[in-house]
């Protein structure tokens, strides 16, 4: 059985517009895919229209076997519980500490009244520690998230979607508000992450050379199409010309391991991603 399988997928706005115009996927492994393309291609769209954040006009969308769009309100609370998102903006609560914010990716699992008291299960609190120490914020469960740069802010994100362990990560421009290290750190962390609990992840990214060294599959849209699916190394000048235009990509393409000397603190190599051997500094 696929992880996720999406067949013939349209999403048309008032007037006319298709946003997704028979998107056809199919996840049959825990792989990391990268979704390229223009602005306006329908790279968002896909990505929220799998949790119903945008509610698709026709088409299937199946995860472990489960149609999606066809739930109701209830149901569906219980599908995004195994969906975790990752979101550009962070979309954290600013006034709550971190501990809290990673905690609340625990709200489809506990009752209202625990939610509502704070009061989560020891075990609970004891993986958000865990994951906290992972992505790099061990000592910060305490501070405020409106104390954090963007940078850790997206690993309380992160640290947020797993703890729901989901199905399926859905991850949304991770790194647009980032600079380009902090952008490295951040994809090679996703990646990590998924491919250590063998979680499928959908990555919507601009960065084609960052989608070339962290992803194992690349889809890319236009016009609401999907013109490429297939390993990051076919993606081609000609290739890349038909997703976006005519363009010198002789500069843009990924070529070997040309990634950031980053060092790794911990002395372990844990995944070995397009050439990149080792985990980044995660520390700001």
């Amino acid at each position: 059985m696929a992880m996720l399988e999406i067949t013939d997928l349209i999403k048309e706005y008032p007037g006319g517009l298709r946003a997704l115009d028979g998107v056809s996927l199919t996840v049959s492994e825990p792989q990391v895919v990268a979704v390229i393309g223009s602005s306006g291609a329908g790279k968002s769209t896909l990505i929220r229209c799998i949790n119903r954040l945008v509610e698709p006009t026709s088409g299937s969308i199946k995860l472990g076997g489960q149609e999606l769009t066809s739930l109701n309100r209830r149901a569906l609370r219980g599908a995004r519980s195994r969906i975790g998102m990752i979101f550009q903006e962070y979309n954290l609560v600013e006034r709550l500490t971190v501990m809290e914010n990673v905690l609340s990716g625990r709200l489809g699992a506990v009752s209202f009244w625990q939610a509502f008291r704070r009061n989560y299960p020891a075990d609970d609190v004891a993986a958000a520690f865990e994951l906290l120490d992972r992505v790099g914020l061990e000592g910060r469960h305490d501070t405020r998230a409106d104390a954090l740069s963007g940078g850790q802010r997206q690993r309380v994100g992160i640290a947020r979607a797993l703890m729901q362990k989901p199905d399926l990560l859905l991850v949304d421009e991770p790194t647009a508000s980032l600079d380009p290290k902090t952008s490295r750190q951040i994809m090679r962390l996703i990646v990590e992450l998924a491919h250590e609990r063998d979680t499928p992840a959908l990555v919507n990214i601009h960065d084609v050379a960052l989608a070339q060294a962290s992803s194992d599959r690349v889809i890319a849209l236009k016009d609401g199409r999907m013109v490429f699916d297939g390993a990051p190394d076919g993606l081609t000048p000609d290739v890349l010309n038909d997703i976006y235009g005519e363009e010198d990509w002789n500069a843009t393409i990924r070529k070997g391991d040309d990634d950031d000397d980053d060092n790794d603190n911990t002395g372990k190599s844990t995944l070995n991603i397009a050439g990149i051997i080792g985990r980044a500094v995660i520390a700001e």
